[in-house]
């Protein structure tokens, strides 16, 4: 029986090698997964090869996943991959891709809760507000954080000093402290006040002064660098044009602020007007290379694009009835509905997000959304950029805590459509004095109530 046992242990052993070797004849397939980028950032040309070293690495660190990119030029995206999911052909992760991108195919992408848990994967390593940024009230968490532009107070200190105003906060929450010694709520209001202060007439007059002249004007006090109808409304609060059951609406908050900017432009001075804001004097629109304006807000990507030679610093974002925003830029990446291996696709983004990051934020640019990676990140970036000058960085990150939640580019029905729609009724009040905000308003919400409905059959 003994001896009978030990052949039959034998054979077994023998067939179980046979097997194992023919196992290994026939090579395991990796499961492909697409990446699209076109988007957002990756379609130029310079970046191709540090994308493709990007995935050639994470193809070498494992044997289960075979990644492959997909680049199409920015130009021709948007119709390529809305063709690709259309014909049930869609890729499996989209990005790098910002909040417009992302709305343009709303319904579009896997909600990641489910995968999120599953995996034990570490929401932690993020700021809060960022996780819920990417949280849709009806999809669910569509995206993880990646690469984010914080917005926030940029000023020239060296006009502040020429008049001899006192600089903004140096932290949220703090009071303004004006030459008087005085303390103001560091609001919209107090903005407007030193705005006027710091905005002069070729004469040297400034804003609060009786013989100020309009029409000659050569410094500003306040504005947002190519800032739109959504951009200036979310000054105030965040928003949406889009009410319930899809009709246009328009936030009481939003009209509050574009009264406010609209006097700030045609009757106090402080905010550049649309002839000012595009002339040669304030550099076609990039009003803080010019030089010529004391405050701006505008976001992180800002400081990678201008030149900027003189004094400047960051500050605090003011409030409106003690809310404060800070409209908020982002980059993430996505995984479609269509994809059918959305387990491999979100162990793939997984790893965009948290290993690969370091690389692909060197490629596209923007703070990396892993709060450990922050202050080294803005330390180098700043250095790099602007030896001249110290950042306070922690206001940059201080900042990510009041990002916008519906965000200003979030998704409206014909988006396209509402687009034009809003920026021609911005346009119109940049351009023309002597208008009703209010009726303005008005018309703008009756035009998009249409074409949300119409969008909507």
């Amino acid at each position: 029986m003994k001896k009978l046992g030990k052949v039959l242990i034998t054979g077994a052993l023998l067939i179980g090698a046979a097997l194992t070797l023919a196992g290994c004849g026939k090579k395991q397939e990796r499961v492909k997964i697409r990446w699209f980028v076109g988007l957002g950032a990756g379609s130029d040309e310079p970046t191709f090869a540090p994308q493709k070293a990007v995935v050639d690495k994470f193809n070498q660190s494992q044997k289960e996943i075979e990644l492959v990119i997909e680049i199409v030029d920015n130009n021709q995206a948007f119709q390529t991959l809305a063709t690709q999911i259309s014909g049930g052909n869609a890729p499996d992760i989209v990005g790098p891709v910002g909040i417009r991108g992302r709305d343009s195919f709303k319904g579009a992408w896997l909600d990641l809760d489910p995968l999120v848990k599953e995996t034990n994967f570490d929401l932690s390593q993020f700021d809060p507000s960022m996780v819920e940024f990417y949280r849709d009230p009806q999809d669910g968490l569509i995206g993880l954080p990646f690469g984010i532009y914080p917005s926030y107070i940029y000023a020239n200190k060296e006009l502040f000093e020429e008049a001899g105003i006192p600089l903004p906060p140096t932290k949220y929450g703090e009071k303004y402290v004006d030459e008087n010694g005085k303390e103001w709520t560091w609001d919209y209001d107090c903005v407007r006040r030193i705005g006027m202060k710091l905005t002069v007439d070729a004469n040297g007059n400034d804003a609060t002064n009786p013989n100020f002249d309009p029409e000659n004007i050569v410094q500003w006090g306040f504005g947002i660098v190519w800032g739109d109808a959504r951009g200036y409304g979310t000054l105030f609060e965040p928003g949406t044009f889009v009410g319930a059951g899809n009709k246009a609406q328009i936030p009481p908050a939003w009209l509050d602020a574009w009264k406010w900017t609209y006097d700030g432009m045609w009757k106090d001075h402080f905010i550049p007007n649309g002839p000012y804001g595009s002339s040669d004097i304030l550099s076609n629109g990039s009003w803080g290379e010019s030089g010529k304006i004391a405050m701006f807000q505008c976001h992180l990507w800002y400081s990678g694009y201008a030149k900027m030679d003189y004094q400047w610093d960051v500050y605090p974002m003011p409030s409106h009835n003690g809310k404060t925003t800070a409209k908020m830029h982002a980059d993430t990446f996505e995984i479609a509905k269509g994809s059918k291996h959305p387990k491999e696709a979100f162990k793939v983004l997984s790893y965009l997000v948290t290993t690969a990051s370091d690389d692909l934020l060197k490629i596209y640019g923007g703070m990396p959304a892993i709060t450990s990676k922050q202050d080294g990140f803005l330390d180098k970036f700043f250095k790099e950029r602007y030896p001249h000058v110290t950042v306070d960085t922690d206001i940059i990150q201080e900042s990510v805590k009041y990002a916008d939640n519906p965000n200003h580019e979030s998704w409206m029905p014909s988006f396209q459509e509402a687009s034009t729609c809003y920026s021609e009724f911005w346009d119109n009040l940049t351009n023309n004095d002597g208008l009703s905000v209010e009726k303005e308003a008005e018309k703008l919400r009756v035009k998009l109530d249409t074409i949300f409905a119409a969008a909507n059959k």
